[in-house]
């Protein structure tokens, strides 16, 4: 069956186009924020006849140019159509008074990737607090979660709240951006008249697909997230991040490795993780990969390391648990390397005190996991259980699609 997105449905049918009628609307994009036929967002909308007053661009920009952590984004005024382009990724993370008064309706377009981490959820969140009890609308234009339905990694800790962590979830959410919508109103008591534009033929927990439907053409939404490969594993490997652990920047393959560096071995970590939980290798096949980082961590410098292949034959939906893997590794090479230097001491996504692996995860539980030698794959299994136990049943009136 062929899969319609938010956008499609509101261009095919005038009659969910009638209550924009005489409005001014802004539209939140990125280059993946395309039509079934990849005309972007913005051009068809306008085609269609929206009176669009503004544009918004998350992190990465409208454009999708900008590479990296705390890499802003630059207000513009875009040359075809004369309206201004706003970066809730430069001067501010929120959007402002003055940006919220270019339109009465604001339509939410982004590809997500289903993980906490990624930072168009929290610009949703930040988008919706700022229309709250305003009057001002906010649409969410229903795309995919490729990540499909399972939920994996602990909560996040009260208190640890950041740009990656908009709210107490775990790393990978499985909602779409239009029911999380949902969640945030209810989690956070906003007052804002929303609407999501759902999806038509959305079945997460069909194969083969799970998640992505195999009738649409991936569309980077950030410059690292080349692939669906990618997709699946981003809730494991953004953790790299916040590691001295090449992620695979400035290859062509980034955030699909588990690890990369030119001081361990690869073989050696990837039979460790087996003797300590085999269990948690489980839906994708392991490669060594050996590259070389034209830039980032490790540039010019062969790293030896291991490639997720969550795809293919080789992957399993359900018994693919990227965050466990993730840490796994992490865990594996705490075990033969004790002294090795792990965790990266930088300023991440604005935050300045604390480590940003502790960020990345909302607290600093996984890290307490893998520095404390006495800890086994079992006790993290039990907190990571609980607390995906409990985000399923908080989350389960706010699902749109299926089960």
């Amino acid at each position: 069956m062929n899969v319609l997105f938010g956008i499609d449905r509101l261009l095919a049918d005038p009659e969910l186009r009638t209550p924009l009628a005489g409005k001014r609307v802004a539209l939140v994009a990125h280059p993946a924020s395309v039509t079934a036929d990849l005309t972007h967002s913005l051009d068809a909308l306008i085609a269609a006849g929206i009176n669009v007053t503004a544009a918004f661009g998350p992190q990465h920009g409208l454009k999708g140019d900008k590479q990296d952590n705390m890499v802003e984004t630059a207000d513009e005024l875009d040359p075809h159509y004369n309206i201004p382009v706003f970066s809730l990724y430069g001067e501010v993370r929120r959007p402002t008074g003055q940006m919220m008064s270019t339109a009465d309706v604001f339509l939410f377009d982004l590809q997500d990737l289903g993980c906490r981490i990624y930072t168009f959820v929290t610009t949703l969140l930040y988008l919706l607090e700022a229309a709250s009890g305003t009057g001002k609308e906010v649409w969410v234009l229903d795309r995919p979660n490729p990540a499909g339905r399972p939920v994996e990694g602990t909560l996040l800790v009260p208190g640890q709240e950041s740009f990656v962590g908009a709210g107490p979830m775990p790393m990978r959410h499985g909602l779409t951006l239009g029911e999380m919508g949902q969640w945030f109103i209810a989690e956070n008591k906003l007052d804002v008249p929303y609407r999501v534009i759902t999806m038509q033929g959305w079945a997460p927990e069909s194969a083969p697909g799970w998640g992505w439907p195999e009738s649409r053409i991936w569309i980077n939404p950030s410059p690292n997230a080349a692939s669906l490969n990618m997709a699946r594993a981003y809730a494991g490997t953004v953790m790299l991040e916040g590691a001295t652990l090449s992620e695979g920047r400035g290859t062509t393959r980034p955030l699909e490795v588990l690890f990369g560096a030119p001081d361990l071995d690869a073989k050696a970590v990837h039979a460790e993780m087996q003797r300590l939980a085999p269990h948690w290798l489980a839906g994708c096949a392991i490669r060594e990969c050996w590259f070389e980082p034209t830039f980032h961590k490790h540039a010019k410098t062969l790293c030896n390391g291991l490639m997720i292949h969550a795809e293919g034959g080789f992957y399993d939906h359900h018994a693919f648990r990227p965050w466990r893997l993730q840490a796994l590794a992490f865990k594996a090479i705490r075990r033969l390397y004790p002294d090795y230097q792990l965790w990266r001491d930088f300023a991440y996504e604005y935050e300045f005190e604390r480590l940003a692996i502790d960020v990345i995860n909302g607290g600093p539980a996984l890290r307490e996991w893998v520095d404390d030698a006495g800890a086994e794959a079992g006790d993290l299994e039990a907190l990571a259980s609980r607390d995906e136990a409990a985000w399923l049943e908080a989350t389960r009136s706010c699902r749109l699609y299926g089960p």
